[in-house]
Formats: structure tokens, C-alpha cells, sequence
């Protein structure tokens, strides 16, 4: 019997929803504003809408794991434990394509961003200022960690609110200008539709707060309303923004062609332009918010995937002398950490579409699995068969199966063809791993556990 090396319980419920939000980047509505204002013809509120509907499915079979298993692993712990370690192996080696790109996505957007303001200095140099900065903080400890997240949160929801009071303040404020927005018709289904399943990655986050399982005071209860509270939050700044810049701006065609990648500067700027503030002053503090954001955004990253190895490695999977150490001064997994920003110096010659594309492959597949978990785990391993229970570990996670599988058919091909060569390389390491299948893969027994989360 192996033995446990623990790391520090110091997060609270408002900590996680914080870390959740940071992961989730609430500026990051800006990023595809154009491209689903587009798709939805004009009604990105009602694309919000729908889309936290379907994420709210997910987001309750994460409740329902987390209080089973809270353990840092995330959806790899609890496949592994639910449908066997080959099976769990497989989804946390997936998995791996969303958590370990997202702080590459990262860095390459505020290495583009930063060059953009200031020429002078190569990317290459903003990037590895951000890496190295996040590694540190990173090292340094969790605690460290939460305190910087709810700067870098205040920062963002203050331009939001700005934003927010400076739009409704210039705008056409007539009913039918006010409920243009939410008005649609049969024909805007399937935009409404398409827009949707773009705008699920935007959640991507939520899952992120179930990694920190082992770091979180009484787990089991402070996980799931950390998840649902950082759903809800992030939905309703999601809805309100993208309403406000509908009212603001109603002639959404404008975007259509060149305009769709830059359609959230036309609009901040535009605000700015009927206020005394100045579209400059408004599109410079944008700007600085948003890359504060995606900053935050990295750190967290950094933080989840550097759990989920940490997991990974305690049980063998992964090497354990790299993978399952932590500080002892910090009690940090300090070498998945380095491991991370090592493999993070890909930024400097990766390209944005083809890291976006990795991330959305290992996001659905953890989705899918963490929807089934739940429907095996309460249901059939424990023969629960009411009708309560038949709808809350039944028909809502098979619900978010469906979603989650509606969802795989909007990847694109790029999507599919790295995600499927990844998963391809996870067998070919699992049939290394269980000598041809010869052996178990390496897990916790029952008693390792008990002693992990009590």
C-alpha cells in the first residue's frame, strides 16, 4: 500500500466559483461575438440562452461525481473508477487535449495582442514573460493562486459593468429596439442552433473546479455549488453583455465578411464613441481587461492540468517520480507544473485555429463520459430505481449524453482528425502500459481512497 501525499485544503466555495470564473474568462463573450451574432442572425441573447440549458445537464452530473469522488482527477477519476481503469485511461488521456492546450491558447492570444500594441518587441518574448510568470505563481501555491484570481476577476467585471451602464446610456431605448434581441422566427432555428454549440466552449471551466478536489475545504459539498454557481454567474454575464451589445449596435449585418473577427472592437468602440469617455479610452481599458483575463486564464489552466497529472501519476499511469510529488514547503505537484510550462513553450510555433481544435475534441469526449458515470454510478451500480432517482441520475445525464454527442457533430474535420490520432497514441501507450493487456491498469483500491478525501 502506497503512501498518500496530500495537499492542502484552503479553498472555499466563493475561492472555487472564482477559479472557475477566471478559468472561464467572462470578457471571453468578446472573442466569438461576431461569429455568433452572425449565425443566430442578430440574436446571440437567445444563443446564450439555449446554450446554458444545455451545459446546466453537464453541469449537474459533475455535482453528482464530485460528491462521490472528490478527487483531483476530474472526469479521469471518475471513469476510472466507474467504468475501469482502461476505459478511465483513455478519457483522461482525451481529457488531456483540453486542459494541457488551454494555457498554450493562452499564450498565443496575448503574445499576438501584446505585439499588436507594441511591434517593437517580438512574441516570442511576451510569450515566455506570461509563461514564466504563471509557472511561478503557480509554484508558489494555491493560495497564492485565488488571491490573484479575484483581482484579475474585479478588473474584468468592472470594465463589464462599464460597458453595460455606457451601452444602455447611448442606446435606442424604444421596445421595439429593446426586444429585437429576443425575437426570432422558424428560420433562425438553426443558426440558433449552430451558435450554441459554439458557444459551449466558452463554459469550459466549470468542469476545471472539480480538479481541485483534494485543495477544497469538505469537498463533496463545496464542489457542487462551486460548479452551478460558476455556471450560473458566467451565463448571466454572458446574457447581459451580449443583450447590451445588441441594443447598443442592432445592425449586426454590418459584421458579416471581414467585420466578424473584429466585430467586438467595432462595438466597444462604438459605445465608447457616444459616451464623453472616447472610443479610444474605452477600447484601451478593453483591451487591458481582456488580456488580464486570458492571463487568468492561463494560470488556472496551468493549475487543473497540473492536478490531473498529479492523479494520473499517484496512480501510476503516469511516471510517478516525475508526476506524483508535491512541495513540501508550498504543497504544490511542483514537477507538473514545470512539466506543463515546458510543454507550453509549443506556443512559440503552434498556430491558434489548430490549438483550438485540440481543445474542443478532449472537452466533449470528458462530457460525454462524466454524463455516463453518473447514469452507471447511481443507477445501476446501486440499483436506485425510484422515480426521483430515475430522473435526477437518469434522464438529465442521458440527456447531457445527447447534448454532448449533438455537440461532436459540429466539430470540424481538423477536430477530429487530431483529436482521433491522440486517442490513438493513448492505446497505443495503454497496450505499453498493460503489456498488451496482460496486466490491470494501475488505480486506487478503495481504502487509498477513503484515506485521500477524508
Amino acid at each position: 500500500m502506497m503512501s498518500t501525499i496530500k495537499m492542502k485544503r484552503v479553498l472555499t466555495t466563493p475561492a472555487l466559483v472564482a477559479f472557475g470564473l477566471a478559468y472561464m474568462v467572462p470578457l471571453g463573450i468578446f472573442t466569438t461575438y461576431g461569429q455568433v451574432t452572425v449565425l443566430s442572425n442578430g440574436h446571440l441573447p437567445i444563443a446564450y440562452i439555449i446554450t446554458l440549458i444545455m451545459i446546466f445537464f453537464t453541469a449537474l452530473s459533475y455535482c453528482r461525481m464530485t460528491n462521490l469522488l472528490p478527487l483531483s482527477g476530474s472526469a479521469y477519476s471518475y471513469v476510472q473508477h466507474t467504468f475501469g481503469g482502461k476505459m478511465g485511461f483513455l478519457v483522461g488521456w482525451t481529457q488531456i487535449l483540453d486542459y494541457l492546450f488551454l494555457p498554450i491558447l493562452n499564450y498565443i492570444v496575448l503574445g499576438l495582442y501584446l505585439h499588436d500594441r507594441f511591434p517593437f518587441i517580438p512574441e516570442s518574448v511576451f510569450v515566455i514573460l506570461s509563461l514564466s510568470s504563471v509557472s511561478f505563481l503557480n509554484y508558489l501555491g494555491i493560495k497564492l493562486i485565488n488571491s490573484v484570481n479575484f483581482t484579475l476577476i474585479i478588473v474584468q467585471m468592472i470594465f463589464i459593468l462599464l460597458f453595460v451602464i455606457l451601452a444602455f446610456s447611448g442606446a435606442d431605448l424604444s421596445p421595439e429596439n429593446l426586444l429585437k434581441p429576443l425575437e426570432f422566427g422558424r428560420h433562425d432555428f438553426s443558426g440558433l442552433l449552430s451558435g450554441a454549440a459554439v458557444l459551449c466552449l466558452a463554459f469550459l471551466g466549470f468542469d476545471a473546479i472539480a480538479t481541485l478536489a483534494e485543495e477544497s475545504n469538505n469537498a463533496s459539498k463545496t464542489l457542487p455549488k462551486a460548479i452551478l454557481w460558476t455556471v450560473v454567474i458566467a451565463g448571466s454575464i454572458f446574457l447581459v453583455v451580449s443583450y447590451a451589445a445588441h441594443v447598443a449596435y442592432p445592425d449586426w449585418s454590418q459584421f458579416i465578411g471581414s467585420n466578424e473577427d473584429t466585430a467586438s472592437l467595432i462595438i466597444v468602440r462604438h459605445v465608447g464613441d457616444f459616451t464623453q469617455l472616447g472610443g479610444h479610452f474605452l477600447s484601451s481599458f478593453f483591451l487591458a481587461a481582456y488580456l488580464t483575463g486570458v492571463f487568468a486564464s492561463a494560470m488556472t489552466a496551468q493549475t487543473s492540468i497540473s492536478r490531473i497529472f498529479f492523479a494520473m501519476g499517484r496512480e501510476g499511469v503516469l511516471p510517478r517520480k516525475i508526476f506524483y510529488r508535491v512541495h513540501r514547503r508550498f504543497h504544490t505537484p511542483y514537477l507538473s507544473i514545470l512539466f506543463v510550462a515546458v510543454f507550453s513553450l509549443l506556443s512559440l510555433v503552434l498556430s491558434l485555429s489548430l490549438v483550438v481544435s485540440m481543445i474542443s475534441f478532449g472537452a466533449l469526449v470528458a462530457f460525454t463520459f462524466v454524463n455516463l458515470c453518473v447514469i452507471k454510478s447511481y443507477l445501476i451500480n446501486r440499483h436506485h430505481y425510484t422515480v426521483i432517482n430515475l430522473l435526477k441520475y437518469g434522464l438529465l445525464p442521458a440527456i447531457g449524453v445527447i447534448l454532448s454527442l449533438w455537440l461532436w457533430t459540429h466539430l470540424d474535420s481538423m477536430a477530429m482528425k487530431i483529436g482521433l490520432l491522440w486517442l490513438l497514441l493513448g492505446f497505443i501507450y495503454l497496450l505499453y502500459l498493460t503489456r498488451l493487456f496482460t496486466r490491470q491498469v494501475p488505480s486506487l483500491n478503495q481504502d487509498e481512497i477513503s484515506r485521500i478525501i477524508e
